[in-house]
């Protein structure tokens, strides 16, 4: 929950609007807030020549970008460009298209057959090492459509990170080379990363963004494919019918729209992104308590994102559970859900100085009492 639960100007948002209007389809139609969420969303881009396709849920906002960039290659008569590349241990939900684009066989084994197959790019790599990127990339340029990539940071892989320089030279390698660029801000976007979006970081300017969990503040299940023109202008219906054939009964749903809204005036009125920032440097600072410390492998920060992973077999009898880290925080009213031996912190961005303090105190504890 970006803004915590309850926040008293979203749930007043969600009243106002739910006695106005509660659902339009937004299939030959509109509504003025889902007209205003576009308008908005277009604003946060580094150009405002944006069109907004949305949907309820992140796997959807991914699932609706690998269409569109799929079909767009259809409609100037180049279909033969139909692969997707994708970083491999990426995560960007279990749909079929977003399972072919995250796959990983000890979770999607039995699907793979009905996955596209989608070349993946090893991950992690050095900071220096974009040509073996590259050279995969470009021995298949002539079959991407487009690849995607969650920005600076794979959640579910473990909370890995990667410098933005390795985003900068894929995203000028697409470009110079005809590949469209996916970027998934579904996790790390409004402000999450110190910046409003992490592609920020990097200088890039992608064709396709995906949003989602943040954009109504995490009240309710909305998300958005925020696409630029030059691919929505080939889906007209003239002189051939280029239709996108795809739409969600609930796409723009007026009330999650209202809350969205609102959502985005209280990120601009807080200084979202540099809020994220500055807290973030407390989180860093506070967690290198931790750094070296015996059964830690690695501490790793990204503005308001904490990590803290642990050696999985450390101790003389190996018998470190993260559960039992988990249980002992529980107990202390924080709730938290490893990854494995990765522990991480989110904390809401409304979250005080001190409640920040007191919430990194009580989570390196329980780490060093279970080392």
């Amino acid at each position: 929950m970006a803004l915590g639960h309850g926040h008293p100007r979203i749930v007043k948002a969600i009243q106002d609007q739910a006695v106005v209007l509660q659902q339009s389809i937004l299939g030959n139609f509109t509504h003025p807030q889902a007209a205003e969420l576009a308008r908005r969303l277009a604003l946060l881009m580094p150009t405002p020549d944006r069109h907004v396709l949305f949907a309820s849920d992140g796997a959807s906002a991914v699932e609706q970008a690998l269409k569109i960039a799929m079909q767009y290659w259809n409609n100037i008569g180049r279909g033969e460009k139909h692969r997707f590349a994708c970083l491999h241990g990426a995560y960007h939900g279990d749909t079929l298209g977003a399972m072919a684009v995250g796959y990983l066989d000890e979770w999607h084994r039995p699907f793979k057959p009905a996955l596209s197959k989608a070349i993946q790019l090893p991950f992690p790599i050095a900071a220096d090492a974009f040509s073996i990127w590259e050279e995969q990339l470009t021995q298949h340029r002539d079959e991407l459509a487009a690849v995607i990539v969650e920005p600076l940071c794979l959640g579910a892989a473990g909370m890995l990170m990667y410098p933005a320089e390795l985003l900068h030279k894929l995203g000028t390698w697409c470009k110079a080379n005809e590949v469209l660029l996916i970027d998934d801000e579904i996790a790390m976007g409004f402000g999450r990363t110190g910046r409003m979006f992490a592609f920020e970081h990097a200088g890039v300017d992608p064709d396709l963004v995906c949003v989602g969990k943040a954009l109504t503040g995490g009240a309710l299940p909305m998300s958005a494919t925020i696409a630029k023109n030059f691919l929505y202008e080939t889906f007209g219906d003239e002189p051939a019918d280029h239709t996108l054939q795809h739409g969600h009964t609930y796409c723009g749903n007026p009330i999650a729209a209202a809350a969205a809204n609102e959502a985005l005036r209280v990120y601009e009125e807080m200084g979202i992104a540099e809020r994220a920032a500055a807290l973030g440097k407390r989180l860093a600072a506070q967690l290198q308590a931790l750094c070296n410390a015996p059964g830690v492998r690695d501490v790793r920060c990204l503005g308001l994102i904490g990590v803290v992973e642990l050696e999985p077999n450390f101790g003389p009898n190996a018998t470190f559970r993260p559960g039992w880290v988990r249980q002992r925080l529980q107990e202390q009213g924080v709730l938290l859900r490893p990854l494995g031996n990765v522990f991480y912190l989110m904390p809401p961005f409304i979250i005080k100085e001190e409640e920040l303090d007191e919430l990194v105190a009580t989570f390196v504890a329980a780490i060093r009492a279970a080392l």
